[in-house]
């Protein structure tokens, strides 16, 4: 589960990248019921906000700024020294898109990418910690990663977040394992993710290349894939039950950003 007690290595924020921040701010609005606080006024309105669920950050809205990006959600990993982690990036075999940057007082963060080409980023927080809310409702419940190279995932980020990594078996004729991912030294209900395997010919969104997605929880997935579609957003699979998980779906938004929907077993 995620938390919002963040320890190195949890997921700890959320944002989206798109080319029209009030378009995707009016979607993701009737989609969870999220409110839209941009940061600046006037035209800066339109750069970077955040998404708040009854008052609480669920993560943010910002204009696409890296040229040829696409738009995507953007993870980020909480940090105590954002500077050492992206040296250890760069050691690893990464890449550093953004190197360590102040946030205006409130913490520091950086964009980054694996071995493999996944983006991500971290965060080291100052004023703000993070989400302020998660594993509920209209929020951030889950992250995964779709690698074409589990071990090699899993040596990256064990090396450099300290991951403890379990496996599970995937359901039905083609098997597969799925990676459940926990931070550094924290019990298994502190899982906060997974990571698979995929032949970069399936990778269809980012033309081969990994990526990570969020799970959104829903108390009702078919429900919430119905918003979906009335607004402009599409589903590439699902509502399906995946047995021991939920129902879930995975959606596009109307600009073609991933995103997992998720009614979680137990909710």
């Amino acid at each position: 589960m995620i938390t919002t007690d963040f320890v190195p290595g949890s997921p700890s924020w959320i944002d989206l990248g798109v080319p029209d921040v009030q378009a995707a701010a009016r979607f993701y609005g009737a989609v969870f019921g999220w409110d839209f606080e941009p940061m600046g006024e006037g035209e800066e309105a339109d750069g970077y906000g955040f998404l708040r669920k009854d008052g609480k950050a669920v993560g943010a809205i910002g204009r696409l700024t890296e040229e040829g990006a696409k738009p995507a959600w953007m993870v980020y990993f909480h940090t105590d020294d954002a500077d050492a982690t992206v040296q250890k990036v760069e050691k690893a075999g990464g890449t550093v898109r953004t190197p360590a940057t102040d946030a205006m007082g409130a913490g520091k963060f950086a964009q980054l990418s694996d071995a493999h080409g996944a983006q991500f980023a971290v965060w080291e927080p100052n004023t703000m910690a993070g989400l302020e809310v998660a594993d509920e409702p209209g929020s951030l419940c889950w992250v995964e990663l779709m690698t074409t190279d589990a071990e090699g995932a899993k040596a990256f980020y064990g090396d450099l977040f300290g991951w403890q990594t379990t496996a599970f078996a995937l359901p039905g004729g083609e098997g597969g394992t799925y990676w459940m991912l926990t931070p550094s030294g924290q019990p298994e209900d502190r899982m906060h993710g997974g990571l698979m395997e995929m032949g970069a010919e399936n990778l269809l969104l980012t033309g081969g290349r990994p990526y990570w997605h969020p799970v959104l929880a829903t108390a009702d997935c078919d429900a919430t894939v119905a918003k979906v579609t009335g607004n402009g957003g599409t589903i590439q699979m699902g509502p399906e039950d995946a047995e021991g998980v939920g129902r879930l779906a995975v959606c596009l938004d109307p600009f073609g950003a991933e995103f997992v929907l998720l009614t979680p077993a137990q909710m």
